[in-house]
């Protein structure tokens, strides 16, 4: 028995052998799962990030483009640092920032790479690119961040900024991850997919160093990233740029329309803030700085500030009861006072009268007209019938609800309704003595600017509209944004009643708004005085040039100036000259808007 052990030990020493040996044969030649995990020890997938699409204006002008910036990028597993003290005086750091960063880095990944510096700077790069040798683990990744060449447009171009957790929540497309930039405002939002590109992947070869050996395989699974679509706005920069200058120091807004087109030519908010100011490493302390801002320069009034129209809206009112043959031209109401406060003026007038003087009366006469047709005995639900009714010929006009501009963000307005009225005072208990006020565009009627340079636009064509947006081509190619934006929305009003409304719009600048007469270009305008129960009131104008061939429509908001054809109507006339004749020769007017002091 004793002889046999010998032969046993053999024989099992074999079978562990063979069993050995199989299982190397295994690993390194039939299964190639070990030498892949070799090779994701030894290869960095680093992604291209693309160049997101420039900006143009409408006549070829760069509005946005990139500047190149580089992200620190760490792999935790590979990290090491010798002498601490030098390497937070090379990368310009504090130890805990340098603590906070790396635990951050761990947390995602100990074998994956992520930012561990963010958004440094050429000359910051330049300094430090030949000591990252020197550092396993730490590499660059090469971005770029949003420049302005002109610091104009803020509101209407936007901004870009690392994603949020909830924006990675919602992106079923799977194309974002943790520290990538997005478009957050503006057309940077809205046109993110087409400005953003494609992402490319590069596969390099790294020692256990860290040190960069080439690319893995001469580059066989690398794929190049695809630079976003450049876009081409509807701005027109010179404009944009003049109107900033003319609103510096001031609250409101300014839009201006191509009537044939809905391109909006220039859209400005003020205050404004440089665009600059949101890009590169100072977002956030920038951004801080501008949100806790208590004059608001992040809030885009063209599209989101409401306002009671005033007595611009006295042109619908005249449009609807022309059309349904309430009013005629020569219908005549007496400036009746003790109805409605207005200022002195010829008493009685006729409709052309009317828009000319902007008489309060008239439109309190008229208003009544259009809302009590006597459908009903009942006087309560005869206005309420009435209002309904039109309600939903003002909508028409695309107030009450949101355009569809090319942003985010749009306010729609309101146009109370019958409902409305029932909530706050109860069914069948209000009638035209109660919203009597909305005939000159108050009480609780509220609109955009962005609506009412939509209504100048409206007149200009005599009773249609294109939406107004802010892009005019994607790479060139009009077919490419969005097709509603060059379909035609007809108001419900036959054109032949916009001539007479046309004629009284020319000739009002005379009775209410004389700054605004250009010697050799007729401008059709209306001015609006909107109150303002929180101190002055709102100065409002709108109008359309030139009168019988309208090139642009615009709509000026000046906060807290009083008197329409003073503050609003001054601004529209100079960019009106601006834009028709390229250059302004005005230059008494141009001082008068700038010292902003329009009591007088």
């Amino acid at each position: 028995m004793n002889d046999q052990r010998p032969l046993v030990i053999l024989i099992f020493i074999f079978l562990v052998g063979a069993v050995l040996l199989t299982k190397l044969f295994t690993i390194q030649v039939l299964d190639d799962s070990f030498m892949k995990k070799a090779e994701r020890n030894a290869i960095q997938r680093v992604v291209d990030h693309p160049y997101r699409g420039l900006v143009y204006d409408r006549n070829g002008k760069l509005l946005v483009y990139n500047n190149p910036i580089f992200d620190l990028m760490i792999v935790p597993k590979e990290f090491e640092v010798r002498d601490t003290t030098r390497f937070l005086e090379l990368f310009k750091i504090s130890k805990e920032t340098l603590i906070e960063s790396y635990t951050a880095a761990r947390k995602y990944s100990w074998v994956k790479p992520s930012t561990f510096i963010k958004q440094i700077s050429t000359e910051d790069f330049a300094r430090i690119q030949d000591f990252l040798i020197d550092y396993p683990g730490l590499f660059i990744m090469t971005r770029s961040i949003r420049s302005y060449p002109s610091p104009i447009a803020s509101h209407a171009m936007g901004y870009i900024g690392e994603i949020s957790g909830r924006q990675l929540e919602r992106d079923s497309s799977h194309y974002y991850v943790q520290g990538d930039y997005v478009g957050l405002s503006g057309l940077e939002n809205y046109y993110e997919k087409d400005l953003r590109g494609t992402k490319g992947v590069k596969y390099k070869m790294v020692n256990v160093r860290g040190i960069d050996k080439g690319p893995f395989k001469d580059g066989e699974y690398d794929t190049a990233s695809v630079a976003g679509n450049n876009i081409t706005s509807t701005i027109d920069m010179e404009l944009q740029k003049y109107g900033e200058f003319l609103m510096q120091g001031k609250t409101g807004s300014v839009v201006a329309i191509e009537p044939k087109t809905g391109e909006i030519l220039a859209m400005i908010s003020a205050p404004f803030y440089d665009p600059n100011s949101l890009t590169g490493a100072e977002f956030s302390k920038n951004y801080r700085v501008l949100n806790s801002d208590i004059s608001k320069p992040l809030f885009n009034r063209p599209i989101m500030a409401t306002y009671p129209p005033g007595s611009i809206f006295k042109i619908v009112q005249s449009l609807i009861g022309l059309q349904d043959g309430i009013l005629l031209p020569s219908t005549t109401f007496a400036c009746n006072k003790s109805l409605v406060a207005c200022h002195n003026h010829p008493s009685p007038v006729d409709l052309f009268g009317a828009i000319r003087n902007s008489c309060n009366p008239y439109y309190h006469q008229a208003f009544r007209q259009i809302i009590n047709r006597e459908v009903s005995s009942n006087t309560f639900t005869d206005t309420k019938i009435g209002l309904t009714d039109w309600r939903e010929k003002v909508a028409k006009f695309g107030l009450g609800s949101t355009l569809g501009i090319d942003m985010r963000g749009e306010k729609g307005g309101s146009i109370p309704s019958g409902a409305y009225y029932d909530k706050v005072y109860g069914e069948g208990r209000w009638k035209y003595s109660t919203i009597y006020s909305l005939s000159i565009g108050q009480g609780e009627m509220q609109v955009t600017p962005l609506q009412m340079a939509n209504l100048a636009a409206i007149f200009a064509n005599k009773g249609y509209y294109y939406t107004p947006h802010l892009v005019k081509s994607i790479n060139g190619d009009k077919s490419l944004i969005p097709q509603e934006y060059l379909v035609k929305n007809e108001v419900g009003i036959d054109a032949k009643h916009f001539d007479l409304i046309q004629e009284a719009m020319a000739a009002a600048l005379y009775g209410t708004a004389n700054r605004a007469v250009m010697k050799d270009l007729v401008i059709a305008g209306k001015t609006g005085t909107a109150q303002n129960p929180h101190g002055e009131d709102h100065s409002v104008f709108i109008a359309f040039a030139p009168k019988d061939d309208p090139k642009i429509a615009i709509a000026v908001y000046v906060e807290n100036a009083g008197w329409g054809g003073r503050a609003a109507a001054s601004t529209a006339s100079l960019m009106i000259e601006k834009y028709i004749q390229g250059e302004v020769k005005r230059l008494d007017l141009q001082d008068y808007v700038l010292a902003g002091n329009f009591i007088y």
